[in-house]
């Protein structure tokens, strides 16, 4: 009998009864033994298009963070309340427990998870359980058991249960030997931070997968996202999400990166629909499996002068975090999503001066705004 790792105690003795005596941790007995051709055969299958009277049933790992409260309600609007569970291992606030189906969900408990799966019918999963770049360095191995054994954990589900999985990848899956401006969808990458490395190995895991075992992976490599409704999360990009927070509260933002550091970013609204939009493509339609996509590119400064058209009396200091500027120097300035706009016509709707406009309202300083404008 092989040694089973980053498997829970309980899954592990279930792959070893006599109902499963492969061993091997929920690969799909189905797929053992089979040629490439049958496996490119039953990837097909996998990838079907949902009629709209067959609504998924979906499952949001994660949901607590940035984008799983916001995705869930997405998701809730188009495929109806009670088909969206969401979870997480923390205690959701009053609004989000009683919007829709929340249950308790470890990625780390295997047989948990595959129980919920089961249980609760689930045909898509949304795989959002990471520590982001900045708090994952500062506990590699935490970061570790999250990012990549929780991973293998949901591969495992998804593929013994014909899910189709979405996992978010990053601008944080490139390095600095990567080209920069523009990065394409295809090239070195090579991250030097934990949560990087985590986001190659989702990537080419869920490939891997893919081709293997016909799971339908799907993956999209997100700019920084930034949002209204959110606290920021530890994350590099983040500064861009605190200087609107600070423009209201206190007139104040002190950046913890260079004034001239360029990244790509994007307005929540734009991150949700294209991740609706490239779990709905037709699996024909899709020339990979990961795709980079884009909304805009700036720097602080930038930022910081397009929010001083609104509240002009903004004062903006910088006190550089190294670590966090180390991480941002290897990362791409500009992403090159030409294939999701040619395959899945992916198309942003906000551009800088938008997202300004957008965040200073949503904050609640309608008033300066006005009085701007």
């Amino acid at each position: 009998m092989p040694v089973l790792r980053g498997v829970s105690r309980g899954a592990r003795q279930l792959l070893q009864s006599p109902a499963c005596a492969c061993g091997l941790a929920s690969v799909p007995v189905r797929c053992i033994g089979l040629s490439p051709r049958q496996v490119a055969s039953d990837a097909s299958f996998h990838s079907v298009t949902f009629a709209q009277p067959d609504h998924p049933r979906v499952l949001i790992t994660g949901g607590l963070g940035q984008l799983g409260v916001g995705l869930a309600k997405l998701l809730r609007k188009r495929f109806g309340k009670n088909n969206v569970i969401l979870s997480d291992i923390r205690k959701p606030a009053d609004n989000v427990f009683y919007s829709g189906p929340f249950i308790y969900a470890d990625i780390l408990d295997y047989k948990n998870l595959r129980e919920i799966v089961v249980n609760n019918r689930i045909t898509w999963l949304f795989h959002y359980s990471a520590l982001l770049s900045a708090v994952g360095e500062a506990n590699v191995p935490l970061a570790r058991a999250v990012n990549i054994t929780g991973l293998h954990n949901v591969l495992d589900i998804a593929a013994e249960h014909n899910l189709r999985l979405f996992v978010p990848s990053t601008i944080g899956a490139f390095g600095p030997t990567s080209p920069r401006d523009p990065t394409p969808d295809l090239c070195i990458q090579r991250p030097r931070t934990i949560y990087g490395v985590s986001k190659v190995h989702a990537e080419l895991m869920g490939e891997y997968y893919h081709y293997r075992y016909g799971l339908d992976f799907r993956c999209l490599r997100y700019p920084g996202i930034i949002s209204a409704d959110s606290q920021p999360g530890g994350g590099t990009t983040d500064y861009a999400v605190q200087i609107f927070h600070d423009a209201i509260k206190s007139g104040k933002f002190q950046c913890n990166l260079k004034a001239d550091t360029r990244l790509p970013m994007m307005y929540i609204e734009d991150c949700l629909r294209a991740t609706l939009e490239v779990m709905e493509a037709p699996a024909e339609a899709l020339s990979m499996r990961t795709y980079n996509i884009s909304a805009m590119s700036f720097t602080p400064q930038e930022l910081a002068q397009e929010v001083q058209k609104h509240v002009p009396e903004l004062q903006v200091t910088y006190k550089v975090d190294q670590v966090r500027q180390g991480i941002a120097d290897s990362w791409p300035m500009n992403f090159d999503d030409s294939n999701a706009r040619r395959d899945w016509a992916w198309k942003h709707d906000y551009d800088l001066p938008e997202l300004v406009t957008t965040m200073l309202s949503f904050l609640g300083s309608d008033s300066r705004v006005a009085q701007a404008n």
